[in-house]
């Protein structure tokens, strides 16, 4: 029999591999991790301070399931880091009711059983005045379940239990080889060879150059946060909660207010002048604001016209999109041994920890929690 360096590899531990690092860890898997850059790093997908949470998730029926899961490895890895991540503060859907916004939130909440609480055009004004120049016949889904979680902190914690539960992490370390060869899979980095039984591969936008396996595009999407012009009071995040909202009948606008030393953060859903397809290594620093934040401020300065003309801060950030813009979840196709995690399409990290104990799953072969058939590599064989 091959002597192995580790029962699983996972090669890349940003939110999703860090997770599954930790879930598998915690099983007593004998498991060692690989990131290119330190832990926690701004040159990817898993940066920004935090990221809006949802349970009613209008991207995919089969995601409110997962998001739920989510929810609860949330609080279980915040109370082993001994540190809140998860916070459920709420949030705010508006536009028309057949909208992409409201029509499968509602959708979302129904099928997971949950009365959705629909505000009229009328609360929404009183409530949430902020939000400027809404149409008559907008209405609003209130859901107390969303909220945000802290990104760096959530990143750092799974690394952090990871290792307490025995992992071992190589930071700062490329992986430029990974070979399946008989029952085991071959790991290179510059330094050395590692052989092991199965490898998770969740390297995030940089799975964008690995086509022999899978087929997804990285792109460029940077992050904006806003310092409000006048009365900042209004858009700290109990007046000014987690939302998204039309800014006409099929786009949104999406952010939340400010939390502490963290300003307000908003941009639009999807801008084609900043939403840009990238290869990850030479991903574009600079900031211009034509192209990266011209069209949010556009729409922000008469939709929530108290955030200025012009944000406070823009990080660079990318998101990676399969062919029908769902995630991609399960074993590679004639190479089962890979266990493939990617296509986080710009809202995977709320469900990070649901991924981290699908993927621990699927490599100990244990029976699944949550159905994953929609995330399933094998539907683009």
């Amino acid at each position: 029999m091959t002597a192995l360096d580790a029962d699983v590899a996972v090669i890349g531990l940003g939110s999703w591999g860090a997770s599954a690092l930790w879930r598998l860890a915690g099983r007593g898997v004998s498991v060692i991790g690989f990131e290119a850059n330190r832990i926690a790093h701004p040159y990817g997908s898993s940066h920004g301070h935090t990221r809006l949470f949802r349970v009613a998730c209008h991207e995919h029926p089969g995601l409110t399931p997962v998001a739920r899961l989510a929810r609860d490895l949330w609080y279980e890895l915040g109370a082993t880091s001994g540190t809140e991540l998860l916070h459920q503060t709420g949030a705010i859907s508006i536009g028309p009711r057949g909208g992409r916004a409201l029509g499968n939130t509602a959708t979302a909440l129904a099928e997971s059983g949950v009365d959705a609480e629909w505000r009229t055009i009328g609360e929404l004004r009183e409530t949430y005045p902020q939000h400027a120049a809404l149409p008559d016949h907008y209405e609003g889904i209130w859901d107390a379940e969303s909220g945000y979680v802290l990104v760096e902190d959530a990143l750092v914690a799974a690394v952090d239990a990871a290792l307490a539960a025995g992992a071992t992490v190589y930071d700062r370390t490329a992986v430029t080889r990974v070979e399946p060869d008989g029952d085991t899979v071959i790991v290179g980095t510059a330094d050395r060879t590692f052989r092991v039984g199965q490898v998770v591969l969740a390297a995030g936008p940089w799975m964008s150059i690995m086509q022999d396996l899978v087929t997804l595009t990285a792109y460029r999407a940077p992050m904006l946060w806003w310092r409000p012009t006048e009365s900042p009071e209004d858009f700290e995040l109990d007046r000014f909660p987690a939302f998204i909202r039309h800014y006409d009948e099929e786009n949104t606008i999406w952010g939340h207010g400010s939390i502490g030393d963290i300003p307000v953060k908003a941009g639009l859903s999807n801008d084609p002048r900043s939403k840009i397809a990238v290869h990850p290594d030479h991903l574009e620093r600079s900031v211009r604001p034509d192209r990266d934040w011209g069209g949010s401020a556009a729409v922000l300065d008469w939709a929530v016209p108290g955030l200025g003309r012009a944000p406070y801060e823009v990080a660079p950030c990318m998101i990676t999109e399969s062919p029908d813009k769902q995630f991609v979840v399960g074993r590679t196709p004639g190479a089962e041994r890979i266990v493939l995690a990617g296509g986080c399409s710009g809202h995977g990290y709320k469900h990070a920890t649901a991924i981290g104990e699908i993927l621990a799953r699927i490599v100990t072969e244990e029976e699944r929690v949550v159905e994953t058939d929609f995330m399933d590599p094998l539907r683009f064989a």
